[in-house]
């Protein structure tokens, strides 16, 4: 059974940093280019930013390239998010997925707000 474990979600202010996690099972997460995606409050799905298989090749939203960094390590089966500089509009359920599968799991929640 395909796993994403994500966490490290929480309340942030204005200009803070966030690292989010997901941990992965049930599948050979090494062969697989990854995302992250998010929906904030009212919205739909928004895709964040994805990375490839080795992690060579990356990609980002134009609403965050330059203050968010995503990452992964095949040994532990965990992507990462490194979220900096942080925006009121970035607060939404984070959740991580297979590149272009439906995110499977509960997601994290992030709030930027003063």
């Amino acid at each position: 059974e395909v796993q994403l474990v994500e966490s490290g979600g929480g309340l942030v202010q204005p200009g803070g940093s966030l690292r989010l996690s997901c941990v992965a099972s049930g599948f050979t997460f090494s062969s697989y280019p990854m995302s992250w995606v998010r929906q904030a409050p009212g919205k739909g799905l928004e895709w964040v930013s994805n990375i490839s298989t080795g992690g060579g090749n990356t990609g980002y939203a134009p609403a965050v390239k330059g203050r968010f960094t995503i990452s992964r390590d095949n040994a532990k089966n965990t992507l990462y998010l490194q979220m900096n500089s942080l925006k009121p509009e970035d607060t939404a359920v984070y959740y991580c997925a297979k590149s272009r599968e439906a995110p499977s799991g509960q997601g994290t929640q992030v709030t930027v707000s003063s």
